[in-house]
C-alpha cells in the first residue's frame, strides 16, 4: 500500500514545474530538520568532533539543516532521474574535469571512481553513467525489496550495474577486467576487517582499502569524483586527478598510502565547503563511539 502511494506521489509530482517540486522537498527536509531530534543530535556530534568544536552554533545549525534538505532533494532526485532523458540531464548537470578520465581510457586502463555522500549524489551516479561511462556501483541491500527495485530502476536508467555488496568482489573483478568503470563509496562507517586505518578530518579512522587494492591489482585508476552546487538546481560533477597507487614490494604500505590520499581529498571537499557532506551518518561509530553516547 505504502509503495503504490509513492507511485501516486511520483506521477502527481511529475506533472509540477520543478521549482515547485524542489520546494515541496525543501519544505520536507526542514519539516524532518524540526521533528528529528536523534539525527540532529548526531550530525551535531559529528561537526563537534570533525571541527574539534571550531563551528558557531549557528554554523552547526545550518549546516545540520541543509543536511536534511539534501537528503530529501537526493530523494526527489531519484524521482525525477527515473523520468529524465539525456538532455534532461545535460540541462541539470555540467561535467568539470572530463580529460582525466579520458587520460585513463586513452591508456587503455578501467577507471575506479572514488565516490561520496555528498551534495545530490544521485545526479552524480547518472551523470557518470549518461556522459561518460557506465559504471558498476555497489549498493547495501534494502529490507523493502519493492521499494529497492524502484530506486535501482533510477540509478540504472543510463546504464549502470547495480551489484549488491554481500559477495561483490567476483562480479565487481570480472566487470573491471572487461573495462568497465566501478564507483566504490568510500565515507561509510566499516568493520574492522573491512579497511585500513587513515587520518580523516584530522581522526584516525578506518576507511575501505577496496579502491587501491583494485587499483593495484588490476593496474585501473582512481578517480575521486563529487558533485556541488550553488542553487540547488544546476549542479557540477567534479572529476579529479587520478590518485596514483605506489608499486613497490611493501604491498600493504602501497595501499594504505593510497588509500590515505583518498582520505585527504574527501577531508579537503569537506573542508572547503563542508554543508554538502552527509551529517547525519554515524561515520565514526566503530573508532570512535564515544562521540555518540552522550
Amino acid at each position: 500500500m505504502g509503495f503504490k502511494l509513492l507511485i501516486i506521489l511520483e506521477k502527481f509530482l511529475m506533472f509540477l514545474p520543478s521549482n515547485l517540486r524542489k520546494a515541496f522537498f525543501t519544505f520536507l527536509g526542514t519539516i524532518a530538520y524540526y521533528l528529528s531530534s536523534r539525527y540532529k543530535k548526531i550530525a551535531h556530534q559529528n561537526l563537534e568532533f570533525a571541527f574539534d568544536n571550531r563551528l558557531s552554533e549557528e554554523e552547526k545549525k545550518e549546516i545540520t539543516k541543509y543536511a536534511f534538505i539534501n537528503l530529501l532533494l537526493n530523494f526527489l532526485h531519484v524521482m525525477e532521474i527515473r523520468h529524465m532523458s539525456k538532455e534532461d540531464l545535460a540541462q541539470k548537470v555540467s561535467i568539470e574535469n572530463i580529460q582525466a578520465v579520458q587520460k585513463v581510457h586513452k591508456q587503455g586502463r578501467a577507471v575506479i571512481y572514488a565516490t561520496t555522500h555528498y551534495s545530490s549524489w544521485e545526479l552524480g551516479g547518472a551523470a557518470i553513467s549518461a556522459f561518460i561511462e557506465p559504471i558498476v556501483a555497489v549498493y547495501k541491500k534494502m529490507k523493502n525489496e519493492v521499494y529497492e527495485d524502484w530506486l535501482l530502476e533510477s540509478r540504472d536508467k543510463f546504464g549502470n550495474i547495480s551489484l549488491e555488496k554481500t559477495n561483490v568482489v567476483r562480479p565487481l573483478v570480472k566487470h573491471l577486467k572487461q573495462g568497465m568503470g566501478c564507483g566504490l563509496l568510500i565515507d561509510t562507517n566499516i568493520n574492522e576487517k573491512d579497511g585500513v586505518m587513515v587520518t580523516f578530518m584530522g581522526k584516525n579512522i578506518r576507511q575501505t582499502s577496496t579502491p587501491a587494492y583494485l587499483a593495484r591489482k588490476f593496474d585501473a585508476a582512481i578517480i575521486p569524483v563529487t558533485i556541488r552546487t550553488d542553487d540547488d538546481d544546476n549542479y557540477i560533477l567534479m572529476l579529479f586527478d587520478e590518485i596514483v597507487v605506489p608499486h613497490t614490494d611493501d604491498i600493504e604500505d602501497d595501499i594504505q598510502k593510497a588509500t590515505q590520499a583518498q582520505a585527504d581529498w574527501l577531508t579537503s571537499v569537506i573542508t572547503q565547503e563542508p554543508k554538502f557532506w552527509f551529517w547525519l551518518h554515524r561515520r565514526w561509530k566503530n573508532d570512535h563511539p564515544e562521540i555518540y553516547k552522550n
